[in-house]
């Protein structure tokens, strides 16, 4: 089988200093490229909204005068994580299946297993199955409400990967998909929702929608040859007042739904540290620059703990 775009077995636009090349044997890698586990941030993004729900609605329970979950809150925080890795890993093996031949041609993404002929197809769509077999395990472990809730989620991740194709918006459908976990962590807890979580979710989507569009200029030449669409191209030299808007839309909804859950003062202090480095991604930010684009967007994964650790730890003070 051809092999373009091979560098050593690696992928250009990943570290090669990764875990996954000191430990796994070489014919492991491409499996761990498909799942993206040599570029971590991609589930710390999708796990960080299931924390933040959960943690939520850990304070929520607390507030209310109800027994500590802290035990349990611990258990759901692990089964997430492990629910993140698997379902980024099946989500990103689903979206280079149907991104196949977009990715021969845009030069960061040339280099992946199923464009550079490391993998097959149909090997990727048995490593989707798994990664989806082990997601399923975990969702089977919460009350049968969250297990509805999440089975819902798979049509939005099963649209996501064409949206590029229909809208300038695609990184909207990504905010669908990957913010879903502010609805899952509190219905994990509660087995049901409420207006907190909800509110929790549009803040989620609109930080992803920043987020990806800092991440998407980088391929935005590429992608306006090949006729991919992205908010990147729509907002354009206006990216930074957009991401204005987006940030500080993002702080209001989550200082609403801290509100409405009852959560203790320390997670406003996260939403206050988290504010300030969402106005450096702004202030610094220079959309033709590609590297400045990816550590920009990298800086999120911090984002995303540090508005945790304030849900966390004021829940740790809330106990009685």
């Amino acid at each position: 089988m051809q092999k373009t775009g091979d560098i050593n077995g690696r992928v250009a636009d990943a570290p090669s200093g990764n875990w996954v090349y000191r430990i796994l044997p070489p014919a492991l890698w491409p499996y761990a490229q498909l799942a993206r586990w040599d570029r971590p941030i991609g589930w710390e993004l999708l796990m960080w909204p299931c924390f933040w729900s959960a943690t939520l609605a850990a304070n929520a329970a607390l507030a209310t005068g109800k027994a500590s979950p802290g035990f349990l809150l611990i258990y759901h925080l692990f089964l997430y994580f492990i629910g993140a890795v698997a379902m980024r890993g099946a989500g990103c093996t689903y979206n280079d299946l149907v991104d196949h031949e977009i990715d021969m041609e845009v030069a960061r993404t040339r280099s992946r297993p199923l464009p550079s002929g490391r993998v097959t197809r149909w090997q990727a769509k048995v490593f989707i199955a798994l990664q989806a077999l082990v997601g399923l395990l975990v969702l089977l472990q919460f009350n049968w409400f969250s297990v509805v809730l999440g089975v819902l989620s798979l049509a939005i991740v099963a649209l996501y990967p064409f949206a590029k194709r229909f809208t300038d918006w695609p990184q909207f459908f990504l905010g669908l998909a990957f913010s879903w976990g502010a609805l899952m962590g509190w219905a994990g807890l509660f087995g049901s929702l409420s207006f907190a979580p909800i509110v929790l979710y549009g803040a989620a989507i609109l930080w992803t929608i920043g987020y990806d569009t800092i991440y998407a200029h980088q391929d935005k030449e590429d992608d306006e040859l090949i006729g991919v669409r992205s908010t990147a191209r729509l907002f354009g030299d206006k990216t930074r007042l957009w991401l204005v808007g987006l940030y500080g839309a993002t702080l209001v909804l989550m200082l609403l739904s801290f509100a409405l859950a009852g959560a203790g003062w320390l997670s406003y202090v996260g939403l206050i540290v988290a504010g300030g480095m969402f106005a450096y991604q702004i202030a610094v930010l220079d959309i033709n620059d590609a590297q400045q684009c990816m550590i920009l967007f990298r800086s999120n994964g911090k984002v995303g703990l540090i508005i945790f650790a304030g849900l966390f730890l004021s829940f740790l003070f809330l106990v009685p």
